[in-house]
């Protein structure tokens, strides 16, 4: 039993990296997302018109990478950490460069998917939301630490 207590930390991650490689299918082309984003921002946006609703539709798609690859990242550090309190540089190196190699081998996926195609672009973004997840996890977790434990009850 105690070999598999690893498990406990890190099937948050495995999990959410198999939601993200389902994602990269063609099911989540920009085809296919367009018919379900496209009436509901016309919808939303009734004046806007052909161009800016397809930049829109672009941007949420990209925002979109940065927000798999955020969550993947703080569920990387979560296994890396094991229960261990605080934060680590080497932690979050160690999670972002997981994370960089997902997103890689997620590019590479997307290669062999008709609908879909490589771009080291979409890498960088998936790296800028791993990136910016470690610091904000930073970020919080030194504000516990600094917050005296009597105040982090008294809200």
């Amino acid at each position: 039993m105690r070999e598999w207590n690893w498990l406990r930390w890190w099937w948050p991650a495995f999990l959410w990296a198999a939601v993200i490689a389902s994602f990269s299918t063609d099911a989540f082309s920009a085809e296919h997302t367009s018919r379900l984003i496209l009436p509901f921002l016309h919808w939303l946006l009734p004046s806007l018109r052909g161009k800016t609703l397809l930049m829109l539709h672009h941007h949420i798609r990209k925002a979109a990478h940065v927000g798999e690859f955020f969550v993947l990242s703080l569920f990387l550090v979560r296994g890396i950490r094991a229960g261990r309190r605080g934060w680590n540089i080497a932690w979050a190196l160690t999670a972002v460069a997981i994370a960089a190699g997902w997103a890689g081998l997620d590019e590479l996926h997307q290669a062999f998917v008709p609908s879909r195609g490589p771009s080291m672009r979409d890498v960088l973004i998936d790296v800028t939301g791993a990136v910016l997840a470690q610091i904000i996890f930073a970020w919080i977790t030194r504000l516990r630490e600094n917050t005296p434990p009597a105040a982090q009850f008294s809200r």
